[in-house]
């Protein structure tokens, strides 16, 4: 299917991007994604990125909250969304014949949203119950209190889905709502995107006639920034009691931003050290080696200024300090002992095999190409990609280690 994509690009006067890739797939993915998130949060305001991304689905100036479900799922459609720290993103799955009726939709939702309180009190307590979901999953919750350890006092410290008390405070009047939207939502932060068996003429001109519109306002504050290479806390190790069967645990630390030089070069670096294989490293220690876990992985994160790095596992508590070890001891294999020229095309060769997998997954290849733009202002290919990450070699592997896997670097956490 990528074999035969053609990307192409358009940007409304107004500073609203479009991107769109044609794929032969009668099946299109196509939404907005929009460039605010959890960090332009002030601290009284957590989770209001989070609360506008479910609550625009509860009614518009033209269509109910029922209305929007039967509009899509009544073509056959799925229609969703997600909030990140820097992101909101909202889109769904059709048919290619519907790419007009969706995106009307879409830009109903994001331009018109009534904010009735009947309706968002409801929301707001699917929310809450989100909340204590995410509360009793230890394996997702650790990430959020790892990026509060790294990011301390930063916007990026802050969890997404807010806590109890701002939520009560943010859904007490609409008008708290609506004048977020109006700060952070604008067009220089929009990206349209569209993928599948579509004319990009059309794409354009239905981008034009729903968003052309909006008015292009600069937000006030502007967007929070942490810089990588400052640290704004000196603690590095934290345990809370979870009362958990099993320690969880997470170590890692600041990473490099998107677009930086070594990006790419960090990407094959954690996929050799833990990306999700049966074959990367810490799988190969510490659960096939050992038996100690049941999983550990590795994941780098890069962000829009900064990013960070982490691996997270969960072991019995007697086995702790045995894995903690083994963890130690992959990271300054990494540090000290470059791979051969054999194990880094071996490395290569896995990656390019999974990134082409990835690529045939039309949801998150569009999700991927839609950050593209939003952040660089184009979307290339997998192949594009893979290409720069082959050229990498064993020495800029080591150097990169070397510079964000040092104990001196690292943050621990751990449930217990």
């Amino acid at each position: 299917m990528q074999e035969n994509s053609q990307t192409f690009y358009h940007i409304l006067p107004n500073g609203v991007k479009i991107v769109h890739r044609w794929t032969p797939s009668p099946v299109a993915y196509v939404g907005v994604m929009v460039g605010t998130g959890t960090r332009d949060e002030l601290p009284e305001e957590n989770g209001m990125a989070h609360y506008i991304e479910h609550c625009v689905f509860k009614g518009t100036a033209h269509h109910s909250a029922r209305q929007i479900i039967h509009a899509i799922e009544g073509i056959g459609g799925e229609i969703n969304a997600y909030t990140t720290k820097e992101e909101t993103t909202f889109y769904a799955a059709i048919l290619a014949e519907h790419v007009q009726l969706t995106l009307h939709l879409i830009a109903e939702m994001l331009l018109e949203p009534t904010f009735k309180k009947e309706e968002t009190d409801k929301e707001r307590m699917v929310i809450l119950d989100e909340i204590e979901s995410y509360n009793d999953s230890p394996s997702e919750l650790i990430y959020d209190d790892f990026e509060s350890l790294v990011f301390a006092g930063t916007p990026l410290a802050q969890p997404i889905l807010g806590t109890k008390k701002t939520l009560r405070h943010i859904s007490s009047k609409p008008d708290f709502a609506r004048n977020w939207m109006a700060q952070h939502y604008t067009p220089e932060r929009m990206v349209v995107f569209c993928q599948g068996n579509v004319k990009p003429e059309r794409i354009f001109r239905i981008a034009e006639h729903e968003f052309g519109k909006l008015q292009n306002r600069q937000s006030t504050d502007g967007q929070p920034t942490v810089k990588a290479n400052v640290s704004t806390t000196s603690v590095r190790e934290a345990t809370f009691k979870r009362h958990t069967h099993q320690v969880h645990a997470m170590l890692g630390g600041r990473a490099y931003p998107l677009g930086h030089e070594k990006q790419l070069a960090m990407f094959l670096l954690n996929n050799i050290l833990g990306g999700g294989s049966l074959n990367s490293r810490l799988n190969l220690s510490l659960r096939e080696a050992k038996g100690l876990v049941y999983t550990v992985e590795s994941t780098y994160t890069p962000l829009s200024d900064t990013g960070y790095w982490c691996v997270y596992w969960a072991c019995d508590p007697e086995d702790y300090e045995q894995s903690l070890g083994l963890v130690r001891a992959e990271l300054d294999k990494l540090m000290t002992q470059p791979l051969s020229d054999s194990a880094l095309r071996n490395a290569i060769t896995q990656l390019r095999g999974q990134l082409a997998i990835s690529a045939q997954n039309q949801e998150n290849s569009a999700l991927a190409m839609a950050k593209s733009m939003l952040y660089h202002g184009h979307a290339p290919l997998w192949e594009e990609t893979m290409q720069k990450i082959a050229q990498t070699d064993t020495l800029s592997l080591k150097e990169v280690a070397n510079e964000l896997l040092s104990p001196v670097c690292t943050y621990i956490l751990t449930y217990e």
